[in-house]
C-alpha cells in the first residue's frame, strides 16, 4: 500500500551533504518538508533547489527543516560527489547558498518506501515528491508533480502556513486562503460554543458554514 496522509513517515539513517542523518532524531521538535528529485545537474531541479535555498528564512520562520532527495547521479561520480557538484551549480547559476541536506540514495530504498517512483511515468528516477511532515512525524501533505513541472513553492508555504494554524485550534481554510485571511469554523464546535472558542467574533454564512478572523493574530 502506497504512503497516505496520516502515515508515520518512515524514518530511514542515510549519509548527506551535511553528513549522517536518522531522520526522525534530526528532525526532533521540528516539522519537515522532504522533497525528491529526478536527478542531479537537471534545469527544472536546479531552479528548485535555489529557490527552496533563497526561502530557507520562510521555512525557518515556521519551525521547518528542509531534506532533498535526489537519485539520477552524474556517471562516474559518486552519490555525495555528484551532489556537491551540483550544490555548487546551483549556488552559482541561482544565487544561492545550499545550506540544507541532500540524501544519498544509491538503491533507491528511501525512494521507495515514501512511493517517489512512478513506474508509469519513469522505473527508474522519482517525480517531484513533497511530503510535509508534523511534529508527530506522521505525513501532513502529499503533493507530486511530474518531472517537467517545477513545484510552486509559494503554494507549500502556503499549505504549511494552513497545516500548523489547523494543528492548534479547531479552523479549517477556505479555497485560496493565505495566512491572516478568515478562516472556516469546523462543524464539530456547536454555534453555541464559537464565542468563547473564538472571541474575535464569527459569521454564520450557512450553519455549517461559520467563518471567523485567524485565531493566532
Amino acid at each position: 500500500m502506497s504512503l497516505q496522509i496520516g502515515d508515520e513517515a518512515p524514518n530511514f539513517t542515510a549519509n548527506t551533504t551535511l553528513g549522517e542523518i536518522n531522520l526522525h532524531d534530526w528532525l526532533g521538535d521540528s516539522w519537515g518538508l522532504l522533497m525528491s528529485h529526478p536527478a542531479d545537474f537537471t534545469p527544472v531541479c536546479t531552479t528548485e533547489i535555489g529557490r527552496v535555498a533563497n526561502l530557507k528564512g520562510e521555512f525557518t520562520k515556521r519551525n521547518t527543516k528542509v531534506l532533498v532527495l535526489s537519485v539520477g547521479i552524474k556517471e562516474g561520480l559518486e552519490p555525495l560527489e555528484s551532489h556537491n557538484k551540483w550544490i555548487k551549480d546551483v549556488n552559482e547559476t541561482q544565487n544561492a547558498n545550499v545550506n540544507f541536506p541532500m540524501v544519498e540514495d544509491p538503491n533507491k530504498e528511501i525512494a521507495n518506501s515514501y512511493g517517489m517512483i512512478h513506474p508509469n511515468a519513469s522505473d527508474t528516477l522519482t517525480v517531484r515528491s513533497v511530503f510535509i511532515i508534523g511534529l508527530d512525524k506522521k505525513i501532513k501533505l502529499i503533493i507530486s508533480y511530474p518531472a517537467s513541472t517545477g513545484r510552486n513553492f509559494q503554494e507549500i508555504l502556503r499549505v504549511l502556513d494552513s497545516l500548523q494554524l489547523t494543528a492548534e485550534y479547531q479552523v479549517g481554510t477556505p479555497a485560496d486562503w493565505v495566512y491572516g485571511e478568515d478562516c472556516i469554523v469546523v462543524p464539530a464546535v456547536e454555534t453555541k460554543d464559537i464565542p468563547s472558542k473564538f472571541p474575535k467574533g464569527h459569521t454564520i454564512v450557512k450553519e455549517y458554514l461559520r467563518t471567523t478572523p485567524q485565531p493566532n493574530l
